[in-house]
């Protein structure tokens, strides 16, 4: 992707000197533990991870309040490496890419874009969705509209998911900028009242495959920036983050029902679609029956 010398967002915050004490995690941090336990072990793994939370708590080792409250931060000084610090331009390219591509996509559709922030962080970090943590991988906050990543993860992508490239890691970002595009249009509220209900799963795995639509959306407005198998990173990675490839890797079998983001194939077909697509209209991921994603 060429995006040296280019115009950088004045939205990215760095938080690598401010760390949350306690070592725990809390808010948001909490429920992508949940939702990555049931993703990848099922429903018996959120009763194991319940036992043992219950445990921790009566040994002392848990305080119940830091699952209701951030822990205070703590600033310690901190010196990127070249290579971090040549990761934090990218990120803030690619946001402004993003600023740009949403700021015109919202404006013909009458409606103004609400520009997120982006913070990047080491380790944990307070939210207004509590305590995020950085071995969830990177996750956007609709209570602060913001989008949280700590940068070591994309060493995970290129080593852990064998996803490397810097269009995989603008990819990465991209698809948590689509969840903020849904925030605006509404329709994350309405995914998150479902929380509880039957359906709530195949919910999630809407909104998620949606979000693959709006980062190929993204992409293709972005082409002129693209360089020659910059696609097929975003595939990659796309193809190696499927809810079905995560369980093959974690757990040795395919449990459709736990489904939380959509399998592999599904994943590289939405985002190909917005891709080939390349406006805001044409994703309406809600209006096509479970099967047919």
């Amino acid at each position: 992707m060429k995006w040296k010398g280019r115009r950088r967002s004045s939205n990215v915050r760095d938080a690598r000197s401010s760390r949350v004490g306690g070592g725990r995690a809390s808010g948001a941090g909490i429920s992508t533990l949940i939702n990555f336990v049931l993703r990848t072990f099922g429903f018996k793994g959120i009763l194991i991870l319940a036992a043992v939370g219950i445990v921790g708590w009566q040994l002392g080792l848990i305080n119940p309040a830091m699952l209701t409250g951030g822990a205070p931060a703590q600033n310690t000084p901190y010196k990127p490496s070249a290579e971090e610090e040549a990761r934090f331009q990218f990120v803030q390219v690619v946001l402004a890419d993003t600023e740009d591509i949403w700021n015109s996509e919202f404006a013909r559709a009458g409606r103004d874009y609400r520009e997120p922030t982006l913070v990047i962080y080491r380790g944990q970090t307070a939210t207004k969705c509590g305590t995020g943590d950085a071995r969830m991988g990177p996750f956007y906050c609709p209570a602060d509209e913001t989008i949280y990543i700590d940068l070591g993860f994309y060493d995970d992508l290129a080593k852990q998911f064998d996803a490397p490239g810097d269009f995989a890691q603008a990819y990465v970002i991209a698809h948590e900028i689509g969840h903020h595009v849904q925030r605006l249009l509404g329709l994350t509220s309405k995914v998150a009242a479902r929380r509880g209900q039957p359906d709530y799963n195949q919910m999630s795995v809407r909104l998620e495959l949606q979000a693959d639509y709006l980062a190929g959306v993204w992409a293709r407005q972005n082409s002129q920036y693209l360089d020659s198998g910059d696609i097929d990173e975003a595939m990659r990675a796309a193809n190696q983050i499927g809810d079905d490839a995560i369980q093959r890797r974690t757990r040795g079998k395919v449990v459709p029902h736990a489904f939380t983001h959509g399998t592999s194939e599904q994943r590289m077909r939405w985002f190909n679609r917005g891709f080939n697509n390349g406006s805001l209209t044409g994703g309406d991921t809600f209006a096509i029956p479970y099967e047919q994603l």
